[in-house]
């Protein structure tokens, strides 16, 4: 212990005396003593405890009672929490004071003094882990949530959309599939999976098939005895992932692109999902006629793809950048070197200008501004703030250039009373945003507790229905 204090000292041997004098620990009325250590100064005693390692800390509070009050200090906590190798604090403190009552979400103040880091710090430890699987209509990325990032990803071979028949055999296929890959027994792990954005009205059918699809899911789970099952809406978790409960997202998948209000964590059919016929796909087909038009050879659509994702950009002024000349080239393995041109933003521009491209769609922001003005008009709460984040999600959104020029397109379109405020942010984790929102839910402290259904028919039913 000397030797550590000699070494916490010598830290802080350039504060000020005045410095030190305002933040001794303990009052002279203080009922506990810690003897010599009453005549430390807080940020000294402070820093002695963050040299010790978080086991250490608690067995000091076993030693020496007195001790517990410092301890237990939030601030002791935070610290040790704020020093995780595998997540940021802001993202645990946004989970930990947003997502710990599960589905329906709860309104936290800001300020949560009984809220006990040290207890959360103790059950995040505890919790084991869990399988991630983020399936679209595209791509699935998989791997545990106690990873900085995804294990793994591959081409979805199923179409979540289809809820005929064959859909319990075929998503058993695709589950016992990822867990192979993973080497992962499925009854060892709860599992957070992503459920894609599909069926988008309010309609009693499209409800019937939501709910199909999901029971679908649990189903073929349990049947690999997998012992807790948390089945999430693909857009609640790319809004998660951006440390946000409400607002509208924007996925641009591999088919459509779907424009999602959410508030408090559940999608506002009501009010209405906007459905644009441009997704991922298109765009790489755009680029492919764009290059053939322009003479420029390609080995297949797969360079094609690996173009649009390392060369295309969406331009602030399409008009203004028209008459640039802003050549790049990217290296493809054993075709050489690519070089495109004005087919780099002419790409990306199909969003906006579907028509250039051969579709007859409104343009991405046409369908943001009028997600916005139905949120405006239905009232669904005294303050319009709640729509007014806008989370990109998807491969094809991390486009550079998308963020900024949607938003300048929002203030252009909406009045002032609903575009004042807007902001746009670009998908947070790139093309695993949803994986990472999945992430924030499965390293909760209560996990798997308030969000998982466990293997209990008789609860499965309603639960299903609230969640829908």
């Amino acid at each position: 212990m000397a030797m550590l204090l000699r070494k916490v000292w010598g830290s802080v041997s350039n504060r000020s005396e005045s410095s030190s004098d305002r933040n001794r620990i303990f009052s002279s009325s203080s009922s506990s003593s810690l003897g010599a250590f009453d005549q430390l100064p807080a940020d000294i005693l402070m820093q002695i405890l963050r040299k010790l390692e978080a086991k250490d800390a608690v067995k000091m509070s076993v030693v020496c009672k007195s001790w517990n009050s410092l301890i237990s200090d939030n601030l002791l906590w935070i610290f040790f929490l704020q020093n995780q190798p595998y997540e940021s604090w802001d993202a645990i403190f946004f989970s930990e004071t947003s997502l710990r009552s599960g589905y329906p979400l709860q309104t936290f103040p800001t300020q949560m003094p009984d809220l006990s880091f040290m207890r959360i710090y103790s059950q995040r430890m505890r919790v084991p882990g869990s399988v991630i699987i983020d399936g679209g209509s595209g791509y699935c990325k998989f791997g545990w949530s106690k990873y900085a990032r995804p294990s793994g990803k591959s081409a979805t071979f199923l179409e979540f959309g289809n809820i005929e028949s064959p859909m319990y055999s075929r998503l058993r296929h695709f589950f016992a599939t990822i867990y192979n890959r993973m080497q992962v027994k499925p009854s060892n792990q709860p599992i957070v999976v992503s459920v894609p954005i599909c069926h988008y009205d309010d309609t009693e059918s499209a409800k019937a098939s939501r709910r199909q699809l999901k029971k679908t899911m649990y189903s073929a789970l349990f049947d690999m005895n997998v012992p807790a099952v948390c089945a999430i809406n693909q857009a609640i978790l790319a809004l998660y992932a951006a440390r946000r409960t409400s607002g509208i997202v924007v996925n641009i998948g591999f088919q459509v692109t779907s424009v999602v209000p959410i508030l408090q964590g559940k999608v506002m059919r009501k009010v209405g999902v906007e459905v644009v016929g441009v997704g991922a796909l298109k765009l790489t087909g755009f680029l492919k006629e764009l290059m053939q038009l322009n003479n420029i050879n390609f080995g297949s659509l797969y360079t094609v793809r690996t173009l649009k994702e390392n060369l295309c950009y969406v331009a602030a002024d399409y008009e203004a950048e028209l008459s640039k000349n802003m050549p790049a080239s990217f290296e493809i393995m054993g075709e050489g070197p690519i070089t495109l041109s004005k087919e780099r933003f002419q790409t990306g521009e199909i969003l906006f200008r579907p028509s250039i491209g051969g579709v007859r769609a409104m343009g991405l922001h046409q369908a943001v501004a009028l997600c916005m003005d139905h949120c405006h008009d239905a009232e669904l709460t005294s303050d319009d703030s709640w729509f007014k984040t806008v989370v990109l999600s998807g491969g094809t959104a991390c486009l550079p250039g998308l963020a900024e020029r949607l938003e300048k397109e929002l203030h252009g379109l909406l009045p002032a009373s609903i575009s004042n405020g807007i902001r746009v942010i670009p998908p947070p984790y790139g093309v695993d945003t949803a994986w990472f929102g999945a992430k924030l839910v499965s390293n909760l402290s209560n996990f798997p507790g308030p969000w998982c259904l466990t293997k209990k028919p008789s609860g499965l039913k309603s639960k299903l229905n609230l969640m829908w």
